[in-house]
């Protein structure tokens, strides 16, 4: 009679085991089916951008690397694997079941700087983006951004205030020095009626992203519904520049973390 009280606890685990198997493989699966696509913007210009699109999405997520705004060739999955935070966490948001579009620069540039990033060209760029990735899904649309791309993001989030294109916005590690073009304090803040989430580690040794001048951010989101600041200070083994994505000013160490308070905040902002 000890036999089957036994069986029954090891069936019941083997079921459990081949129910998560199968989760892992759908997730695979689905991960797969990204693509890179090539977005016509500006006359004779196309924004490379990795497209993954999933069943009953809460959110388009539309992930705007920092820095030159590159997001690196596809690794052997399919991915794109450039460092910057945002991008090396492609797998993590994907995980908690949001599209993902992952924007490149643009053609006609060899890379993105303060100065273009607050240009109308690449707002024109931006906008096809959206308008295109809108086709693809209904599912309202979030700018995720971090480090340079903040700047980016507020201007659009400015321009398209009236559009209905942008449902809210994200900004992580975000451009506060007041000497670099279009920093995220000295933009119309005040035009922007969307949810905003700032994120910045308190470790940030940035000089061109320094913590204690967030609060100008902050005050400056006059007339933000919802608005959330999120001051972390996890992470572990920054290497490099203090402005590269493998220093605290990346979240090194706490990517997934820094992904599980993203998103669970878009799925429900709250002050």
């Amino acid at each position: 009679m000890s036999t089957p009280r036994m069986i029954t606890p090891l069936l019941s685990t083997l079921r459990c085991l081949a129910a998560l198997m199968a989760l892992t493989l759908s997730f695979t699966v689905s991960a797969a089916d990204g693509q890179m696509q090539r977005i016509p913007t500006r006359t004779g210009v196309v924004v490379p951008t990795w497209w993954l699109k999933q069943d009953n999405a809460p959110a388009t997520l539309v992930l705007l690397s920092g820095g030159a705004g590159t997001i690196g060739p596809l690794d052997a999955s399919g991915w794109p694997k450039a460092g910057n935070f945002l991008i090396r966490s492609g797998k993590l948001f994907a995980a908690r079941g949001y599209n993902l579009a992952m924007v490149a620069k643009p053609s006609d540039v060899e890379g993105l700087d303060p100065v273009f990033r607050i240009d109308a060209r690449h707002i024109e760029d931006l906008h096809k983006v959206l308008v295109h990735l809108k086709e693809q899904s209904s599912a309202p649309i979030w700018l995720v951004s971090t480090s340079q791309s903040t700047i980016s993001t507020v201007a659009m989030a400015i321009a398209e205030r009236d559009s209905g294109l942008i449902s809210g916005i994200v900004l992580t590690s975000s451009m506060t020095n007041f000497k670099t073009p279009g920093a995220v304090p000295k933009q119309a803040l005040d035009q922007i009626k969307l949810p905003v989430l700032v994120m910045h580690h308190e470790r940030d040794s940035c000089d061109s992203c320094r913590p204690y001048e967030v609060h100008w951010i902050m005050r400056g989101l006059k007339n933000a519904p919802v608005k959330k600041l999120i001051m972390v200070n996890g992470g572990e083994n920054p290497t490099g520049d203090p402005c590269d994505a493998f220093h605290y000013h990346g979240y090194i160490g706490m990517e997934k973390e820094a992904v599980g308070i993203i998103t669970d905040w878009i799925r429900q902002p709250a002050n």
